[in-house]
């Protein structure tokens, strides 16, 4: 019969739900809200099966930049320019403002796609 190898415990660090906050990476929040929007992108652009073309057109940007989209590589967009990409798809972008609970430390930007 074999023999079990131990395994070493390890500790599990629960995320803090931003996983740039958590790999400590300068402006967690803000890349954390280009991945999401870009995610909304993404999906919308993969439903109505545009190609790359098709969708530059649509958003006024050039194929290069919708590969980067498509592909996460979010550097040359901004947050805003991103939301104005989801108008063009016929997208409502609502920002809500209130304040933090304060059993939660820092405030946080939560992008939620409906």
């Amino acid at each position: 019969m074999a023999t079990r190898k131990t395994e070493s415990i390890k500790a599990i660090t629960p995320s803090s739900g931003n996983v740039f906050s958590d790999l400590g990476l300068a402006n967690a929040g803000e890349r954390q809200t280009k991945v999401r929007l870009a995610l909304a992108i993404n999906r919308i652009l993969e439903r109505r099966r545009l190609s790359q073309t098709v969708a530059a057109q649509r958003l006024g940007i050039n194929q290069p930049k919708i590969s980067a989209l498509s592909n996460y590589r979010l550097e040359g967009f901004s947050v805003e320019r991103l939301m104005h990409f989801l108008n063009a798809l016929g997208r409502d972008v609502e920002i809500v403002i209130r304040a933090k609970p304060t059993s939660r430390r820092p405030a946080r930007i939560i992008v939620t796609a409906a």
